[in-house]
């Protein structure tokens, strides 16, 4: 185990571990470490989307809305198995937003980046469209747009293992204690899940620590240049509110817009709200009153009236949002501040990342490492992520579709929602997970909804799986699928005693 690199990453969201894959890509020795489990906080509770931001527009904020516009394309490109096209309603109410408002919105969002491979936006009649179904009979208006879909958690693993193929170490369960500068570099303190204490060198840091960024900065000794605002955002899942693919975003009453979304086949994700967050943010859960906002909100422009006792699930994750004034939490930026400070007079460079938003963070990425290469002495002049695919995502010219129609006639033994899931999370390296295997028995014991003994076996071995939360509730949503003792007979194949994962009790990730 080495004990000297050029970069540590501090924090397994996707903005660390989009850092530390393009670190390890320009060929700098990194190690990331996170407390929890990778994306086991924001990165895996948010609306699953890459999106542009369709309402950043009111607020002025172009530039964000047009890298992020640009970035679903690459996210199509390059991780094709966890991303895919949606296609949005708005419905019109005359008393929100004007329609010209709007027209003039999605003429903007159409045209402020290139559009590729995503349909424009259209007006449609509700009462002769089948998107007009599930809306209540006085909508008689609506328009589509078109963004992107993506398993967020796993989006994580994926920029953490191509880190990994490019000689990253990724340490989960490991505590970042505090840094140090001394003789042109930081001395770091690490402590690992079974208490063993490590000391390692690099010549930088990068604070990807999300809602914990001002603590790392603490434990590193170094001031704090700016403030956070950390803003809750919940969700609730539903049984299936409609038929169909498109998604649904809700102008409500207090302006804010609440998006309906097709979720595991079964289910609706209902989302999100905008509330400060006071406390620890690795215990953030959806509160009675937010579940009873977001169902409102449905039964608002809804046929069928939502009652807060139907929600089958909830999450919450903490924004840490760059904190630039504005009153309203909806109004504060998503944009991304990185801030690269120095351990003393001319010492080692520590480099802040505050705020980001889960579509730009290849982006966010990109800008961190062009800042790190003077300090660290490499060139920066050759970005190379928006076009090498992440694990998984080489499906080639035929795409998911094509990819999935020739895995069903390589393993015809697979049932067909598991091999869809298969396909959809593991893309090309499924055919690793399941070699040698020629029928269900070959894969071990079925815990249930497809999920096998030799798929538990690839995640803890490749993917840094430790919990069954980490599989049931983030690498996948089997949780949803699975009776309780299924979610316990997990629980026990990972030798725990605590049940916290069968329930999807979400765990502090700290720095």
């Amino acid at each position: 185990m080495r004990d000297a690199f050029d970069l540590l990453v501090v924090g397994g969201g996707i903005n660390g571990c989009g850092i530390a894959r393009d670190a390890a890509g320009r060929g700098l020795s990194v190690l990331l470490v996170e407390k929890g489990d990778l994306g086991g906080a924001t990165s895996s509770a948010s609306s699953k989307l890459i999106h542009g931001g369709l309402r950043y527009l009111e607020h002025w904020e172009f530039r964000l809305v047009r890298e992020a516009l640009a970035e679903r394309e690459v996210m199509l490109r390059i991780a094709p198995h966890v991303a895919r096209p949606m296609r949005f309603v708005l419905p019109h109410r005359p008393e929100m937003r004007p329609r010209w408002m709007i027209r003039a919105g999605l003429f903007l969002y159409d045209h402020l980046a290139r559009r590729v491979s995503l349909p424009g936006a259209e007006a449609i009649a509700t009462r002769t469209h089948p998107y007009g179904a599930p809306l209540k009979p006085e909508i008689t208006a609506a328009f589509a747009y078109s963004d992107c879909w993506v398993d967020d958690a796993r989006l994580v693993v994926l920029n953490a293992k191509d880190a990994a193929r490019r000689g990253a170490e990724i340490a989960v369960r490991t505590a970042f204690l505090g840094a140090t500068p001394e003789a042109g570099a930081w001395t770091c303190r690490l402590r690992a899940a079974d208490g063993a204490e490590r000391t390692v060198r690099a010549r930088a840091i990068a604070n990807a620590g999300g809602p914990w960024a001002l603590r790392v900065l603490e434990a590193a000794g170094a001031p704090a240049r700016c403030t956070l605002r950390l803003v809750r955002g919940s969700h609730i899942v539903l049984p299936a509110l409609y038929e169909g693919e498109q998604a649904y975003i809700l102008q409500n009453d207090d302006g804010r817009v609440v998006f309906v979304i097709p979720y595991e086949g079964r289910f609706s994700l209902v989302g999100t709200t905008d509330v400060p967050h006071e406390g620890d943010p690795g215990a953030a859960a959806c509160s009675a009153e937010e579940a009873a906002y977001l169902c409102a909100a449905v039964s608002r422009q809804f046929r069928r009236q939502i009652d807060p006792a139907e929600v089958v699930w909830s999450y919450a994750g903490v924004r840490p949002l760059y904190d630039d004034g504005a009153r309203d939490p909806s109004a504060v930026t998503r944009d991304y501040v990185l801030s690269l400070d120095r351990g003393g007079e001319n010492g080692p460079p520590l480099l802040n990342v505050y705020g980001g938003k889960l579509t730009t963070y290849r982006r966010l990425s990109e800008e961190a490492l062009a800042k790190l290469a003077p300090p660290l002495g490499f060139s920066a002049a050759r970005p190379w992520t928006a076009t090498a695919p992440l694990p998984g995502g080489d499906l080639g010219a035929a795409g998911l579709s094509g990819f999935e129609a020739a895995q069903v006639r390589r393993y015809p033994w697979l049932p067909p929602e598991t091999l869809r899931r298969l396909c959809r999370a593991y893309g090309t390296e499924m055919d690793a997970l399941l070699a040698g295997a020629s029928g269900m028995a070959a894969l071990g014991r079925d815990f249930g909804a497809g999920l096998t003994e030799r798929e538990l076996d690839w995640l803890r071995r490749e993917e840094w799986a430790r919990r069954a939360e980490d599989v049931l509730w983030r690498r996948s949503k089997l949780g949803l699928h699975l009776a309780p003792a299924a979610r316990a007979a997990v629980a026990a194949w990972f030798g725990e005693a605590s049940q916290a994962a069968v329930a999807g009790k979400a765990e502090p990730a700290g720095v």
